[in-house]
């Protein structure tokens, strides 16, 4: 089930919010789990018990924690005690991760390069098994490192693990974050209408934009490369540009829109990220739940830049390794992790003073260019496909411009501006100062 599918609009959302509403307070966290539990059970239901193995697992995880705190034993023993609770929360969050993830990409490039035949499992990936697997181990570390109460009401946490706003494409919420919104948080009729507009800017991003663009990428990455052209694999890198952002932009909308009928308040994802004037910026603005996560539970752990450039360079190795590896069962995946993480290298180490000296717009041809690039690498799983697409791009092979392209690029140079400028904080200010002018709203 998708924000966007009927079922979801027509059936799923108005009975659960209608009964969310009239439900008494002490009941809603359990009618919210329920309700959970139902949406992700909806496409494969046996994937439901490895959600709920999962809650399961570390909501003790977090009640052993607080058990040992407890106890009057020796510091070292009582630190000892932790730190193993500690590792087999995240060796079992990682290994389920790992086995429905990515043991069949291990298998099938140990069999590539070893000439065996190991066979398959074909094991289908659970929806949000990355999200909510992140989520809880974000929650048994913060109770490690005590910046957060074992939660003792497991009705409560199993609510905040399968919650189906974010559950698909995020926000990674952290416990931390609702800790207190899961027994204090209120339905107000403004923060519920505010909730409403924000599901359907998204819903909109969503359908009528994503999905638009999202067909001509699909038209031109099916070309054969004898019909792809350079101004057509052009075109097609900025459909797929706008088609990750609109589609990820419009589910984050959704999420937060609905967290907030619910009277949750999710933390932002995106921030306009095309409109950085280096990738240092856009990685503050994309997907920043993530970039937040790995920074604070990898990077820093690792030691952040407290131990040496050599390390701090490792330390990003890893985390940008890490980060392409979580985007997908995929070496390209990995390949644009470590894309990024070289980029990232040269604009700490060469780039940072130079580009102050950039006018903006040169600084933010230069972003763009990055980034619609990456996303090639990001969008083409196979190798081969990849090489001849970006030789495309860059005049290695190919046509300059051919009857195809020329037609693509007229009946789409409209609506690709209506992306371009819907991809700006423009339409904000707009509707402010219409709201200003028309209702005298300055807030």
């Amino acid at each position: 089930m998708v924000f966007s599918s009927l079922v979801f609009l027509c059936a799923f959302l108005p009975v659960v919010l209608a009964l969310y509403i009239i439900c008494p307070k002490k009941y809603k966290n359990f009618w919210l789990m329920i309700s959970s539990l139902f949406f992700y059970a909806w496409g494969e239901p046996k994937y439901i018990f490895i959600m709920i193995f999962s809650t399961v697992f570390d909501y003790a995880n977090g009640r052993l924690l607080e058990y040992f705190d407890e106890q009057k034993f020796e510091k070292e023993k009582q630190d000892k005690f932790r730190k193993i609770v500690l590792a087999v929360s995240v060796v079992g969050n990682l290994g389920i991760l790992f086995v429905f993830k990515y043991f069949d990409l291990l298998l099938s490039s140990w069999n590539q390069l070893t000439g065996s035949n190991i066979g398959l499992f074909h094991l289908a990936l659970p929806i949000g098994i990355s999200f909510y697997t992140f989520q809880t181990m974000s929650y048994t570390i913060d109770v490690y490192r005590r910046t957060v109460k074992a939660q003792h009401d497991f009705i409560s946490f199993a609510m905040y693990v399968s919650m189906f706003p974010q559950l698909i494409a995020g926000p990674i919420v952290r416990y931390k974050w609702v800790e207190k919104q899961m027994v204090g948080r209120s339905v107000t009729v403004e923060a519920w209408t505010a909730g409403m507009q924000r599901f359907l800017i998204g819903l909109a991003k969503k359908v009528l934009l994503a999905n638009q663009v999202g067909f001509l990428w699909d038209d031109i990455a099916a070309s054969t490369p004898n019909e792809l052209s350079i101004a057509g694999a052009w075109l097609g890198a900025f459909a797929y540009t706008f088609q990750i952002y609109f589609d990820f932009s419009g589910y984050s909308d959704m999420a937060i829109g609905l967290g907030k009928m619910f009277g949750f308040s999710f933390a932002e994802n995106l921030m306009h990220p095309y409109e950085s004037k280096s990738i240092t910026e856009f990685w503050r603005r994309w997907h920043i739940s993530l970039s937040g996560w790995f920074k604070d539970y990898v990077y820093i752990t690792l030691g952040g830049n407290r131990k040496g450039r050599a390390r701090q360079i490792l330390n990003m190795f890893i985390v940008w390794f890490l980060t392409g590896f979580w985007h997908g069962a995929s070496w390209n995946f990995v390949l644009w992790g470590l894309y990024y993480f070289a980029i990232l290298l040269v604009e700490k180490l060469v780039l940072r003073k130079e580009m102050e000296c950039w006018p903006d717009f040169l600084r933010h041809v230069y972003t763009k260019f990055i980034i619609v690039t990456g996303w090639m690498l990001f969008a083409n799983e196979n190798f081969g496909k990849m090489g001849i697409y970006l030789k495309t791009m860059f005049g290695i092979r190919g046509d300059f411009l051919n009857d195809t392209a020329i037609y693509q690029w007229r009946t789409h140079f409209f609506f690709f501006v209506i992306l371009f400028l819907a991809s700006t904080t423009l339409p904000q200010r707009l509707w402010k100062k219409f709201k200003e002018r028309i209702w005298g709203d300055r807030d």
